[in-house]
């Protein structure tokens, strides 16, 4: 499946409907529940280190997966709200990879190094 797609059937599990208006509260619901399992899956990580000392299991390892997959579907929905195919997304982002790779500029601080 590509990201079009995976955007496309993954609204069909929007309980709230996109609006062009971004101070509408499901587009809002988006924002803060990529935030929340953005922490969960860093959550998941610190315990890995914290009591497992860095080893992942199989079972550890789907735990995050899932949480990636929660994160995920919020990136393809604040995607959606702000009418932006998620390929659009991922191509741009590597491109900006791409570019920084490229001047040796992948260290360091701020989106316009």
């Amino acid at each position: 499946m590509n990201f079009d797609e995976y955007q496309k059937k993954a609204s069909k599990y929007d309980l709230a409907k996109a609006t062009d208006n971004l101070k509408d509260v499901g587009f809002i619901e988006k924002v803060l529940g990529l935030v929340g399992e953005a922490g969960e899956t860093a959550d998941k990580i610190k315990k890995l280190l914290r009591d497992k000392d860095g080893v992942v299991s199989d079972e550890d390892k789907d735990l995050v997966v899932k949480e990636l997959g929660d994160t995920l579907w919020y990136i393809a929905s604040i995607a959606r709200y702000l009418e932006v195919p998620l390929s659009e997304v991922a191509d741009g982002n590597i491109e900006k990879l791409e570019s920084r790779w490229q001047r040796n500029k992948l260290h360091g601080e701020g989106d316009k190094r």
